[in-house]
């Protein structure tokens, strides 16, 4: 049976991609007559696992349990397919990408930044894919930031990867601390984020539990919501995606790490933020020990279970009120290697995550994020007053804003272990000026951009 299931032709998937329920988009195919095909130009892809055992092999993200919860699912669904899954945290895949992509590749990888991985020739291009699946009829938006030129900028060129959701990233805060200091409602602007900060502190309560520590420099999630606030989000996608001529070093950004610095020597973050891993801010944070965290919906499912009615979200506010809204928006991006020898099954994972019922019923109550896939897909029910309702929300007002930007440790390979996270190591700890912070992050890009 489950043969025969698996040899629908290309046509009755995408149709099917349409239907996303779980009988008819389990898997593509009950027409036996018909074996993988080749779509338009594009190069011959299988559109399926097969019926013979496969065992994927995925190089994961420590800490995060969507991945695994799909893949689980997945065997379910399908139970010829296995996982070998190694995990690690998010810094060492991003120091260990080109190494493992190139000596030892799995089928599926969390990847760090992509450009440079295309270039050195170690990502499968997903084109192919893309049509035979109709990935290409999806928002462009979703794909976008993993596509990559012939200049090896992103933006716009073939698609390198594709996301397990579209993660976005805000303040997390704690219901019951911020009744205890009168916070009846989110900040508006900056300036009451500020005096709710200071109130905060006041009380004996620590206002921002942040990790900064190891190879990992949480700062930037607050640097960048700041860099939201007082500017716009296209300079700083430029930046990211490599534009030429794009700087970091603007004056909304120094405005920005001048506030971040102002909140350091302020005390609004836990004293031992430079040894803090992120384990240990979720912890904290879960234990009612802060008021605010600067972190992603990926953790909405989670804190709605282990916070259940306490925890709250709200986008950073802007500078001035009634400022558009913007925020650290991208694909929870995964790759196939370009040596994969199982990249047709990989690619058949990644279109049913982002077309299969149960598959987005997992995205959004474990992931806590927004599935990728068709803007007229099939949504989970959610209930009101979750931190999962409040994440999603706030996706639709950064859709309607255009306020979405990548993460600025994806601007470059190296960036985020050889750059942010030491220079925001050092402003932690008074070592490091803004302007100069600014100055050494943009000269160490034009370096790394350079090759």
């Amino acid at each position: 049976m489950f043969a025969d299931h698996m040899k629908r032709p290309v046509m009755a998937v995408l149709a099917c991609a349409g239907l996303l329920t779980a009988a008819a988009c389990s898997a593509p195919g009950s027409d036996s007559s018909s074996s993988p095909t080749t779509t338009g130009s594009a190069a011959a892809v299988a559109t399926s696992c097969g019926s013979d055992p496969v065992t994927l092999r995925g190089y994961f993200e420590t800490g995060f349990p969507l991945p695994k919860e799909l893949a689980d699912e997945f065997t379910k669904q399908f139970p010829n397919v296995k996982w070998d899954i190694r995990e690690d945290q998010f810094a060492v895949i991003t120091q260990n990408a080109p190494r493992v992509l190139a000596d030892d590749p799995p089928d599926l990888m969390r990847l760090p930044q992509v450009s440079e991985l295309v270039k050195d020739g170690l990502l499968k291009q997903l084109d192919g894919y893309a049509q035979a699946y109709g990935w290409d009829k999806w928002p462009a938006s979703q794909l976008e930031q993993m596509r990559v030129n012939a200049n090896g900028q992103r933006g716009d060129g073939p698609l390198y990867a594709q996301g397990l959701n579209f993660s976005m990233t805000g303040m997390f805060y704690n219901k019951k601390l911020a009744a205890q200091i009168g916070m009846t409602q989110p900040p508006a602007t900056l300036a009451e984020l500020d005096t709710v900060l200071q109130k905060a502190k006041d009380a004996g309560l620590v206002p921002i539990n942040q990790f900064n520590g190891g190879a990992t420099g949480g700062l930037a999630f607050p640097l960048q919501n700041l860099m939201a606030a007082y500017g716009e989000p296209g300079p700083i996608n430029d930046w990211i995606y490599q534009k030429p001529g794009a700087t970091i070093d603007t004056p909304s950004n120094l405005q920005a790490t001048q506030h971040l610095e102002r909140w350091i020597k302020a005390g609004y973050f836990a004293s031992d933020i430079n040894s803090q891993d992120y384990a240990t801010m979720m912890s904290r944070f879960i234990g009612g020990k802060a008021l605010f965290m600067f972190d992603g919906d990926w953790e909405s499912g989670n804190l709605d279970k282990q916070m259940a009615g306490n925890a709250g979200f709200f986008l950073m506010p802007p500078a001035n009120a009634g400022g558009k809204r913007a925020a650290m928006s991208a694909p929870l991006t995964f790759g196939i290697s370009a040596k994969a020898p199982n990249a047709d099954c990989a690619a058949f994972f990644l279109n049913w995550v982002a077309t299969n019922q149960q598959a987005r019923d997992i995205t959004v109550k474990v992931g806590g994020s927004h599935p990728m896939g068709p803007s007229d897909a099939y949504m989970p029910p959610v209930q009101e007053g979750t931190v999962t309702a409040a994440t999603l929300t706030a996706g639709a007002t950064i859709a309607q804003d255009n306020g979405a930007m990548d993460f600025i440790a994806n601007a470059t390979g190296a960036i985020y272990a050889k750059s942010w996270t030491p220079q925001l190591q050092k402003l932690a700890a008074g070592q490091q000026s803004p302007d100069a912070l600014l100055k050494s992050v943009q000269k160490d890009y034009e370096s790394q951009v350079k090759g």
